[in-house]
């Protein structure tokens, strides 16, 4: 009876030995670990090129939109104005150019026609009055002094024939090169602005660039709006992703390309998640995913990692969580 009390006592030391051991193994192993990151969406700032005040707002956070929604509609009496202004300069120049491109009216060409015609009449008649001077000179009955004033009155006549006759070929030839050039400068330099006013003025309809869900809304209707300020987010849950802080001596686990199963407590779903990304260049975490035993500082890496799939009821700003493996 003794000895079966001895054999007994023996084995209950022998397993609590045993136990005590494997308990002081599995105090000194290291535990396992999980890597938490989150949910990110792409974001669209909606913002237009001009600004003015917010006349019609079409949306409320939260509302579902497609691609090419309006999402609201600015007024700015301003650039009305400007837009009246540089659609008043495209016909102004419009209309010089069509002035230099026509050349004179055909009655100036027709003025300048019978100014040559009369230029050259008083031309033959002064010329006919100085021949019958000369030979008048010629018999001595005229002094020279009459002859020399009909000759000066003969070739004045010449040259303002002349004139009249450049003056005509001018009238019928139109504008210079360089003026019609310079006219169609000015038509081109008015267009351009009206244009730009044009692209401008457009863009106080602002449309929805991406289908998404409308996730902010910083202004309201009849608020004035800077231009370039966004006025509503916009984002894409089609175009989501998980991103883990991974330091550095775990990113070997993270092969690109490689199927990565990704708890998501909020759905209460694994799902199967792509390794995309992973950051060129490390940092110091402003949180770590993991502690470190290590005597030196390890840098993390944001890992990036795509859904294979859509997955209903995702959010940006989920926990994601990746398991250890056993």
């Amino acid at each position: 009876m003794k000895r079966q009390q001895i054999v007994i006592g023996t084995i209950a030391v022998a397993l609590l030995a045993g136990l005590s051991g494997l308990a002081f193994q599995h105090a000194y192993q290291p535990a396992p670990t999980l890597l938490q990151g989150q949910i990110e969406a792409r974001q669209y700032q909606i913002s237009s090129k001009a600004g003015g005040r917010l006349a019609q707002l079409h949306v409320r956070r939260g509302d579902q939109v497609q691609a090419g929604d309006e999402l609201y509609r600015l007024d700015s009496p301003e650039l009305e104005a400007r837009f009246q202004q540089a659609q008043a300069g495209v016909n102004a120049a419009t209309a010089i150019k069509q002035e230099a491109d026509s050349g004179a009216r055909k009655q100036q060409i027709q003025a300048a026609f019978d100014d040559w015609q009369r230029a050259q009449a008083a031309q033959q008649l002064a010329q006919a009055t100085y021949q019958r001077i000369t030979v008048l000179f010629d018999e001595g009955v005229m002094a020279q002094q009459k002859r020399d004033e009909a000759y000066a009155r003969w070739q004045a006549a010449l040259h303002q024939a002349s004139a009249a006759k450049a003056l005509h070929e001018m009238a019928q030839e139109g504008a210079r090169l360089e003026t019609r050039q310079a006219a169609q400068g000015q038509a081109d330099a008015a267009v351009a602005q009206l244009a730009e006013v044009k692209a401008v003025l457009a863009d106080m309809q602002i449309r929805a660039p991406r289908s998404g869900e409308v996730s902010a809304v910083m202004l309201h209707q009849g608020e004035l709006v800077p231009r370039g300020f966004p006025v509503l987010t916009l984002t894409d849950m089609n175009d989501a992703w998980a991103l883990f802080q991974v330091r550095e001596d775990k990113l070997q686990q993270f092969v690109d390309g490689a199927t990565v199963q990704v708890y998501l407590p909020a759905l209460q779903q694994r799902l199967p998640f792509t390794v995309a990304y992973k950051a060129v260049q490390g940092d110091f975490a402003t949180w770590r995913a993991t502690e470190s035993g290590a005597d030196f500082d390890l840098r993390t890496f944001e890992v990036e990692l795509r859904p294979q799939g859509q997955i209903v009821g995702l959010r940006a700003g989920m926990t994601a969580i990746i398991e250890p493996t056993p």
